[in-house]
C-alpha cells in the first residue's frame, strides 16, 4: 500500500482550539490527484521543532510514506521552524520546489517572500512544505506536483498513478 504522510504543525490545532483546515486541504488534493490505491498517515502536532522532525523520521522510516507533505510553520514567527526541521532529517535539499512555490504564491500575495517553503529527500521519501492556508495549498501542489511522481521514482519509491484530468504528471519517455 503506497502511504502519504500530512503532517500540520501548529499549537493551536493541535491543542484543539481550531480545526485543521489545512491538513484536510492536503488530504483532499491526495485525493483528487491520486488514482493509486494509497493511505494518508496524518499527524497534527505542536511548532515543536524536535517534535516535527521526531514525526517527519516516523512517517518516513517506520511508516514507510513515499511522501510526507507538511503544512505551517514556514513563516518568520518564532515558533516557525518546519523548514530548520526538514533540513535536518533529510539527506538532499531540493530548494527547486520551494523556488517555484514562492513564484506561483507571489501572483497572488506580496507577502509570499516570507514563505520559507522548501523540499528534501529522506531515504525513499520525499518531504515537502506547504503555507497554511488552505487555498495556497491547493496553488502551491498544483505548481509543484507535477515534477513528484518522477522524484519518487528517481528515489526508488512507489509508482504513483495521477488522475490525467486533474494533474497532468511529467516523466521523461524511456527509450
Amino acid at each position: 500500500m503506497i502511504k502519504i504522510g500530512v503532517i500540520t504543525a501548529s499549537d493551536r490545532a493541535s491543542a484543539g482550539i481550531y480545526e485543521d483546515i489545512s491538513g484536510a486541504a492536503i488530504q483532499d488534493t491526495m485525493k483528487d490527484y491520486l488514482t493509486s490505491e494509497h493511505e494518508i498517515v496524518y499527524r497534527c502536532i505542536p511548532d515543536d521543532q524536535n517534535t516535527i522532525e521526531a514525526t517527519m523520521i516516523e512517517l518516513c522510516d517506520v511508516q514507510g510514506c513515499c511522501l510526507v507533505v507538511t503544512t505551517g510553520g514556514t513563516g518568520p514567527a518564532l515558533r516557525d521552524v518546519t523548514p530548520e526541521a526538514t533540513q535536518n532529517v533529510c539527506e538532499k535539499m531540493m530548494p527547486g520546489f520551494g523556488e517555484l512555490m514562492r513564484s506561483v504564491s507571489l501572483q497572488y500575495v506580496p507577502t509570499a517572500i516570507l514563505s520559507r517553503q522548501t523540499a528534501g529527500v529522506r531515504g525513499q521519501s520525499l518531504i515537502i512544505n506547504l503555507p497554511g492556508k488552505p487555498k495556497s495549498i491547493r496553488e502551491c501542489l498544483d505548481a509543484v506536483f507535477p515534477a513528484v511522481p518522477y522524484c519518487i521514482d528517481l528515489i526508488e519509491g512507489p509508482y504513483l498513478e495521477c488522475n490525467e484530468e486533474v494533474i497532468k504528471v511529467f516523466r521523461p519517455k524511456q527509450g
